[in-house]
C-alpha cells in the first residue's frame, strides 16, 4: 500500500478510483491497491514520480488524475 510521507514541496496528483476493478486483470486490482485506493471515489495524494506515473498508466482506464498541470 502506499507509504504517507511529509510533503516535500514537489508536485503532487491527485488520484481517484472511479471505476470497480471487478471484471478486470487482478494485476490491475493489485496497482489499484498499490495506489492506495479501497473503493470507488476514494482520493489518494501521491508524489508525482515516474513509478506514480507508471502505476497510473496501467489503470488509467479505472482512474481520474488530478494536478497534472497544476
Amino acid at each position: 500500500m502506499a507509504k504517507k510521507t511529509k510533503s516535500d514541496g514537489g508536485k503532487r496528483v491527485k488520484i481517484t478510483l472511479v471505476k470497480s476493478t471487478i471484471g478486470f486483470n487482478k494485476a490491475q486490482a493489485r496497482v489499484v491497491e498499490g495506489i492506495g485506493l479501497r473503493r470507488i471515489g476514494h482520493s489518494v495524494e501521491l508524489a508525482d514520480t515516474p513509478a506514480t506515473r507508471g502505476m497510473i498508466h496501467k489503470v488509467r482506464h479505472l482512474v481520474v488524475v488530478a494536478g497534472e498541470d497544476e
